[in-house]
């Protein structure tokens, strides 16, 4: 399985991935101009569609693709009122022949519904997880998102994490802004700039990279920690509360307007 970019929009990415006896599936596809560009000039045949969740960046070019390639689309069984042919429950799995296997991963928090797709090392997370960062809630609570990413951080270290945005830099900006002394972040601002520089994706990235540079799977390392309870202004929060406390700072640091705070939905 070969994974590769295909840039969109202003900051997306679509997965294109290559299997044998050139079949492919791509993630995302929040256009259909490029994505049928690539795998034409890859001189390849298009067999799915997989999608994370229902934002119109990340599925509106699902209709163009399927004018041109009638295929099944593999998505979230809670948001499958559009597009989705095959809607997947969690842990539900399903096999792509020449291509991979995949499984799914309800990953609720940017939306209600979200899932991440897991195969063979790979990690498709949508916007739950971003490169040094992570997706805002939309739909979902703190408690749920904070569940979310837990669950995708007990991956293997050396899994590689293919997210929706190319938005690394920005969010290491706030990273080290929230950790000035770890020389992890300082290392990787530099590779980041460096390959940026280059016109090159910062993402793929690996679990164990994320471990150690992004903050929002870093909120119970005590300096963060205390960081967060400065800013908040208060001596003690639930690990929840923590992860919304830093969820809000950073929209601050990148002056966003502040979304609500919803409740856990059991």
């Amino acid at each position: 399985m070969r994974i590769h970019a295909i840039p969109v929009l202003s900051d997306n990415y679509v997965w294109l991935i290559e299997g044998d006896q050139g079949q492919c599936a791509v993630v995302d596809p929040g256009e259909a101009a490029p994505v049928l560009a690539e795998i034409e000039r890859r001189d390849l045949t298009l067999k799915a569609i997989l999608l994370t969740h229902h934002h119109a960046d990340h599925c509106q070019g699902v209709a163009g693709l399927r004018a041109r390639f009638p295929v099944p689309v593999f998505g979230p069984a809670l948001e499958a009122k559009t597009w989705v042919t095959h809607p997947l429950a969690n842990l539900e799995s399903f096999d792509l022949p020449q291509i991979g296997r995949f499984q799914a991963w309800h990953t609720p928090g940017h939306t209600l519904g979200h899932i991440s797709l897991i195969s063979d090392g790979a990690a498709f997370v949508g916007d739950t997880l971003f490169s040094a960062g992570c997706g805002r809630l939309f739909e979902g609570s703190p408690e749920q998102m904070l569940a979310s990413l837990d669950r995708l951080s007990s991956l293997p270290g050396d899994t590689m994490i293919y997210c929706g945005h190319e938005y690394t830099a920005d969010s290491l900006r706030f990273a080290h802004f929230a950790e000035p002394n770890n020389e992890s972040i300082v290392q990787r601002i530099r590779a980041v700039n460096e390959a940026r520089a280059a016109g090159l994706p910062s993402v793929p990235t690996s679990m164990s990279m994320e471990k150690q540079t992004n903050p929002f799977l870093r909120i119970r390392e005590s300096f963060l920690r205390a960081a967060i309870l400065k800013h908040a202004g208060s001596g003690s929060l639930s690990d929840a509360d923590a992860f919304w406390a830093l969820r809000c700072w950073k929209d601050e640091f990148d002056d966003l307007p502040l979304l609500p705070r919803y409740v856990q939905n059991d």
